[in-house]
């Protein structure tokens, strides 16, 4: 797959405990860019961050917050990730799904070890 230039990134901003069909959220999301052919997709964990209800999610809390913020990110073309936000919106209950208009500058895969 060759992407370069005007790309969509899709992200959704979700609590690492959130389930979805009996399973994390964020593999459930991973799973559905997968299988929509996107390019590739992100999962980052956050170390502190609050949403909507303004309650703080902090790893360091004297009390381990157990419900850190987690972002699911998805790049590619803009039909397939206009075609994903909408599945993302009914996946995601409480949380932000965003969409921003990005360039990228290089894509490349399937070199193991990188560039020599």
């Amino acid at each position: 797959m060759d992407i370069k230039g005007h790309a969509l990134k899709l992200s959704a901003y979700i609590g690492e405990n959130d389930m979805y069909d009996g399973k994390p959220l964020y593999t459930a999301l991973v799973e559905a860019a997968r299988t929509a052919g996107c390019a590739g997709a992100t999962v980052l964990r956050g170390i502190e961050g609050f949403g909507a209800t303004s309650r703080i999610h902090a790893a360091h809390n004297l009390r381990m917050s157990s419900d850190l913020p987690v972002v699911v990110q998805a790049i590619d073309t803009e039909s397939r990730i206009i075609a994903l936000s909408e599945v993302y919106r009914a996946m995601v209950g409480d949380g932000l799904v965003t969409l921003e208009e990005i360039t990228v500058v290089q894509y490349r895969g399937g070199v193991t070890g990188g560039p020599k």
